[in-house]
């Protein structure tokens, strides 16, 4: 496979571009599209097989970029502790589970909208009976089974934190002639 190493200038253009893909089944979002609004960035909503957010670099055959090159890294979204609790049913295998297995190979990271949502956790502040200390074994757990990460942040700088997050991970895979 034959890959191209962008020039500095022609990285800048193609990031100008860079298109965040909103999961079809993502909702109550409002305030991380607001954000992409307000600040211009680009976004696709299109349905993902996994995590709610992904990105891509749209074709530009002024730069050789044939077609739409997708990012497989993804970030999923839980908008608090609560929702997390109801995604790890005790001995069963769930549906966040699934995702995080189809996602094991590819770079992958978890937002809680919940700054303190590692405090809560481990203070059991949360409406399911989940254990605290199971709870954390089970996060834990599944961080090193599938290869993923966990982000505790305030919601108002979602939309921001999605953005660079794909942003540089696309800048350094440009950089690195990795496309």
């Amino acid at each position: 496979m034959i890959h191209y190493k962008y020039t500095d200038t022609e990285i800048k253009e193609i990031m100008k571009t860079m298109t965040i893909v909103i999961d079809t089944r993502e909702n109550v979002n409002g305030h991380i599209i607001e954000y992409f609004k307000k600040k211009e960035i680009p976004m696709k909503i299109q349905k993902l097989d996994t995590g709610d957010y992904g990105a891509l670099i749209p074709a530009n055959p002024k730069l050789g970029i044939p077609r739409d090159i997708h990012f497989n890294g993804r970030v999923e979204r839980k908008a608090h502790m609560d929702e997390i609790t109801g995604n790890l049913q005790k001995d069963t295998q769930t549906a966040f589970e699934n995702e995080l297995i189809r996602s094991k190979d590819i770079p992958f990271t978890l937002i809680v909208e919940d700054l303190n949502g590692y405090e809560k956790m481990l203070r059991g502040q949360y409406r399911s009976k989940y254990d605290p200390l199971a709870l954390l074994g089970r996060l834990n757990t599944f961080k090193a089974r599938y290869s993923f990460e966990i982000v505790y942040l305030d919601k108002r700088f979602s939309g921001n934190w999605i953005y660079h997050h794909f942003y540089y991970q696309l800048r350094h895979y440009l950089k690195c002639g990795a496309f």
